[in-house]
């Protein structure tokens, strides 16, 4: 184990200030706060609303404007790599037939 190494592992908190390992491990106690600090399936879902509730929804009309862009940005792109695709294959068969 090199320098780098056993400073990023006790950095993380794997190994002690004098080389030695650390094991964690969960005790009784961790895994019940742990269940205790669990947030009910009720309350899950109106955490769940009152999030989306803060959420800046466009409106209708930058939808549209949106969905016209990245259409016509599609159609587009589509365009120029079927273009770029069909002249490069012509200008190869036209390498490969002289």
């Amino acid at each position: 184990m090199n320098r780098e190494q056993k400073r990023l592992m006790q950095r993380q908190g794997q190994v002690g200030a004098d080389g030695t390992t650390t094991t964690r491990r969960t005790s009784v106690q961790d895994v019940q706060r742990r269940k205790s600090e669990r947030t009910k399936p009720r309350e899950f879902i109106k955490q769940i609303r009152d999030e989306l509730r803060q959420v800046a929804w466009p409106t209708r009309p930058e939808v549209i404007n949106y969905t016209t862009i990245v259409l016509f940005v599609l159609i587009f792109m589509t365009l120029l790599i079927f273009g770029l695709g069909a002249g490069f294959s012509k200008f190869v068969t036209f390498l490969f037939t002289k």
